[in-house]
């Protein structure tokens, strides 16, 4: 009896694509959030308000500043603060910070809110434990097993040796471009 190598091969692929689907759709969010990191923050949403108050005569107190952030639903958010410089205070709150140029009266609420999903699947790709490490390197030589194998599954004028080929060529010579135009 004949080893039946292409059944094998389907299988293998067929199952590994089961067992990893939940890792692909993972890095692939993940990848898509790093790409664009210049766009957005994919672990946190930042809203930011502007505001004008009158100007305090004096440096401000705890208790004075926890009056002036009143009017914007934050006092009861206040943490600390500190005067960076000279005309200026930082307020640490809840999820922000407000800055305040005690001057001009300009000021400026920064809020931050984690970004659902994004942060979570942000985190799983950064490889936050030794286990996880592990689990992300099986992973990634299963994607090998998978491209391989993937390779081996078209038959005829589909497979590998006709317009899989060319697929594959392309494939190879993208990355290889890119990396020679950015090195060289």
């Amino acid at each position: 009896m004949a080893f039946k190598w292409r059944k094998w091969n389907k299988a293998i692929h067929r199952d590994f694509g089961y067992l990893f689907f939940g890792m692909v759709v993972i890095y692939a969010l993940s990848g898509i959030a790093i790409n664009h990191l210049d766009d957005w923050n994919p672990n946190y949403i930042v809203t930011s308000e502007e505001f004008e108050i009158d100007p305090p005569e004096s440096k401000p107190s705890k208790a004075e500043l926890r009056k002036i952030i009143e009017p914007f639903d934050e006092a009861d958010n206040y943490k600390s603060h500190y005067f960076p410089s000279d005309g200026y205070v930082k307020i640490f709150i809840k999820d922000g910070t407000i800055y305040i140029n005690l001057e001009s009266g300009n000021g400026l609420i920064e809020k931050t809110m984690r970004r659902a999903l994004f942060r979570e699947v942000n985190y799983l790709h950064y490889n936050p434990i030794k286990y996880w490490t592990w689990f992300s390197d099986i992973f990634a030589g299963a994607l090998i097993i998978l491209g391989l194998t993937g390779l081996l599954i078209p038959r005829g004028s589909n497979g590998i040796t006709k317009r899989g080929a060319w697929m594959a060529v392309l494939g190879i010579i993208i990355p290889i471009i890119y990396l020679f135009i950015y090195f060289y």
